[in-house]
């Protein structure tokens, strides 16, 4: 009798953990993540979603569009994973209107020295005298030898800015501090990094752009000379499709458009201890200090503080925005006239346009 009661309980207890086993094994996946959306690249479609679809305060959205209006904007568009939730067009612009990027097109020139590099053409640790060739400033041949393209595409030169801004001209090119030891927003050298890729591929710069970044990703637009500049001009989903670029790591679908992935984070990651919120050409937000445009102050806490700490951007003068957050999938897309003070690059319309945005979003 005790044999038989023994056997009744394992008995018991095999039917007990076989039917806990079937339950995880029957248990219900849990559900895919949306993939994220890229639009036709010879096309116009471009498929869209709604505030309240995705769980949007979508009450907020007409204060948003009511601020963009009255704050001299053109176009704004907002993607959520890659689709559009708004597209509105303000001031006499339409979709068809080109707007300059002014300072958030030094992004595309970060990005184009990586597929340079990438394609084995430069090096940004090198010296760039090795691809503009000797005396292209007023330094020695020594003080050129060490400014890598790295301290370029960084701010940190070390040529001295209380000259013209802007000025690319060997005379305006002198030496202030060493290469990496200070940091200061400085166009100049900047600029001067669409000839170092140009010197690099032996060809020019914007059809070495076009081929290898614009048309493959669907962009339309063009640069055009400024003074010393050079400035992009597009329409707003052009820089709306490179931030959908951008915030799928440089892969536009299933093309693989930058394949280093160790140099699209240190462009988008802080690229030098003495500005923090600076990647390579390319603004971050959530740090603990940041420096601006045509100032030598450090500046506590972060560059936006109504904005989500991962978003990256473009900025640039007259509050051209390109805004990329990873953590909420999102790209937003600001151009127009000033929409406060007009500054270089980060200005506090920043942080009035991100109150309404997070409004929205939240």
């Amino acid at each position: 009798m005790k044999l038989m009661r023994n056997n009744y309980l394992i008995f018991l207890l095999v039917i007990f953990f076989s039917c806990s086993t079937s339950d995880e094994v029957i248990s219900p996946e849990p559900s895919p993540i949306e993939t994220l959306y890229f639009p036709p690249i010879n096309s116009n479609t471009w498929e869209s979603t709604t505030a309240s679809t995705i769980g949007w305060n979508a009450n907020e959205l007409q204060p948003l569009l009511d601020f963009l209006e009255i704050s001299n904007t053109k176009s704004f568009i907002i993607l959520y994973n890659g689709k559009i939730v708004t597209e509105s067009y303000f001031n006499s612009a339409d979709a068809t209107s080109n707007n300059p990027w002014f300072s958030a097109g030094k992004t595309l020139t970060a990005f184009m020295t990586g597929i340079a590099q990438e394609e084995g053409f430069l090096d940004i640790n090198a010296a760039s005298s090795n691809y503009l060739g000797s005396n292209w400033s007023s330094l020695t041949t020594e003080q050129e030898a060490i400014i890598s393209v790295r301290n370029h595409i960084t701010m940190t030169t070390g040529l001295d800015y209380n000259v013209d801004f802007d000025c690319t001209d060997s005379d305006c090119l002198t030496f202030l501090n060493n290469p990496g030891d200070y940091w200061y927003y400085h166009n100049a050298p900047y600029t001067i990094t669409q000839s170092i890729i140009s010197g690099a591929i032996n060809s020019d710069f914007e059809s070495y752009f076009n081929s290898k970044l614009r048309d493959k990703i669907g962009m339309q637009g063009t640069w055009v000379p400024f003074g010393y500049n050079n400035f992009y001009f597009s329409n707003a989903r052009s820089m709306a499709r490179f931030g959908l670029l951008c915030l799928n790591g440089g892969i536009w679908g299933d093309q693989i458009i930058m394949s280093d992935s160790n140099y699209f984070d240190a462009m988008t990651n802080t690229s030098q201890s003495l500005n923090p919120a600076y990647g390579y050409l390319w603004w971050l937000n959530g740090k603990s200090s940041f420096r601006l445009p045509n100032l030598t102050n450090q500046f506590q806490g972060k560059l936006i503080p109504n904005a989500p700490d991962d978003l990256f951007a473009g900025l640039g003068a007259n509050d051209q925005k390109l805004y990329v957050v990873p953590s909420k999938k999102l790209v937003v897309i600001r151009m127009g006239n000033s929409g406060n003070e007009g500054q270089l690059g980060p200005s506090d319309y920043d942080n009035l346009l991100w109150e309404k945005i997070s409004a929205l979003i939240n």
